[in-house]
Parts: C-alpha cells; sequence; structure tokens
C-alpha cells in the first residue's frame, strides 16, 4: 500500500442526458458524473477526510423543494436544491444537490427561488456514496421462496455550506440576466439536438431488429 501511487484528481461537475421511454412517455434524463480534469500524483493522501470528495460551483437555484423522512426507505428529511452551473463552455448543466442540516435546509427553503425568481450563489459540500443492499422476494407455486439481494450504489452532492451573499445579478463580474436567457435558449437547441439524435437511434435500431423479426418467424403467440 506504501508504494501504491497517489493521485488527486481534480475533475469538474458534468451530465449524462438522454430521452428515457417509460410507460410510452419520453423523459429527459440528467445524471450528474464527475468528468475531465487533471491528474495529480501526490506524495501523500489528505489526512482530514473532509478535504476528499468535495465539490464547489457557482449555481443558478430556480427549484428547491423538501421530501419528509422516509423510514422505509431509510432517508432523512431533507431539501432538494435544483437549479443550473456551467461547464467549461459556459453552457448550462441541469444539476440537483441535497441539504440535509437544519440550517441549510432552512437558508434554501427561505430563499423563495424559483423560475422567474433565481437566486445566483456559490455552493459547496461533498460527494458521497451509500451502498444499500435491495431484497426482492419471489412468492413460489410451492416450497420455499425466492430471496435475492443485490447491491445498488447511491451517490448523492450533499451541500455543506454557500455564499454568505448571493450574487447580484447584472453585475458584469459575474453573470446579466440577459446572458442567462441566452443561456437558457442554448439550452434548448442543445437538448433539441440530443433529441434528434435519440430519434434518429430509435428508428435505426427499429429498421435492424424488423428484418431479424421477420427471418425468425417471429409474431407471436396465437390462442
Amino acid at each position: 500500500m506504501d508504494k501504491a501511487a497517489k493521485v488527486r484528481i481534480d475533475s469538474a461537475i458534468g451530465v449524462n442526458e438522454f430521452y428515457s421511454n417509460r410507460n410510452g412517455t419520453e423523459e429527459l434524463v440528467s445524471a450528474k458524473r464527475n468528468e475531465g480534469g487533471f491528474v495529480h500524483i501526490v506524495q501523500n493522501l489528505a489526512s482530514d477526510e473532509k478535504l476528499r470528495n468535495t465539490f464547489e460551483c457557482d449555481m443558478v437555484i430556480t427549484k428547491v423543494r423538501e421530501l419528509e423522512a422516509d423510514e422505509e426507505r431509510n432517508r432523512p428529511r431533507q431539501v432538494k436544491v435544483g437549479g443550473y452551473t456551467f461547464d467549461f463552455r459556459k453552457a448550462l448543466i441541469p444539476v440537483e444537490f441535497t441539504a440535509l442540516s437544519e440550517g441549510a435546509m432552512d437558508y434554501f427553503l427561505g430563499l423563495d427561488a424559483s423560475e422567474k425568481a433565481p437566486v445566483f450563489t456559490k455552493v459547496w459540500g461533498r460527494q458521497l456514496s451509500q451502498v444499500s443492499i435491495v431484497k426482492t422476494v419471489e412468492e413460489s407455486a410451492f416450497g420455499e421462496q425466492k430471496v435475492t439481494e443485490s447491491q445498488r450504489t447511491n451517490r448523492d452532492f450533499i451541500i455543506t455550506g454557500a455564499a454568505s451573499d448571493p450574487y447580484i445579478w447584472d453585475d458584469d463580474s459575474t453573470l446579466t440576466a440577459a446572458e442567462y436567457k441566452a443561456a437558457l435558449a442554448d439550452r434548448e437547441v442543445a437538448l433539441a439536438a440530443i433529441k434528434q439524435r435519440q430519434d434518429e437511434y430509435n428508428a435505426s435500431r427499429a429498421q435492424t431488429q424488423a428484418p431479424a423479426a421477420a427471418a425468425t418467424g417471429v409474431s407471436g403467440f396465437n390462442f
């Protein structure tokens, strides 16, 4: 272990976006991920774990919602803070972080942030991963039940701090309302491109599967 290479990775917050068809309804999925960045060789790992798995970003808050505690899901009361941050191209990226402490929840709920009244500020916190065991019980026509267990890793971005004062809109040193409006318009264009690629992929896949089904004579059951 002592001879193993030690590295520090400075990455950026990114998203993997695609459209998913659930129950006949197309839904945009924006999964957060760490991408890009730089890898640094270090001699010693940070002894303070609070310095690990951290994040910091400027964020336009457009939605704050409170979730009550759910004992069955082992989920404490929390507040989801949603909105946008920016990538290296200054394009908007949809993000949603979590506030768990009483002070953080009260602060973000008190902002009254919305799409029509966004709040632009800096937030920081930690990325935490939690492994949970999901147990599935399948009833049997006779004999014992079939019980299977699977692991599920849930990663969340927990906000631990925010700027004492939000940024002032239309300040040339931060972000103007006109720039934000233009960025929103650019995002709509980007989403249209993602949707078009998804539709083209689905159409191509359907064309490929149709001849294969016909060749094998798969047409369903007749009773």
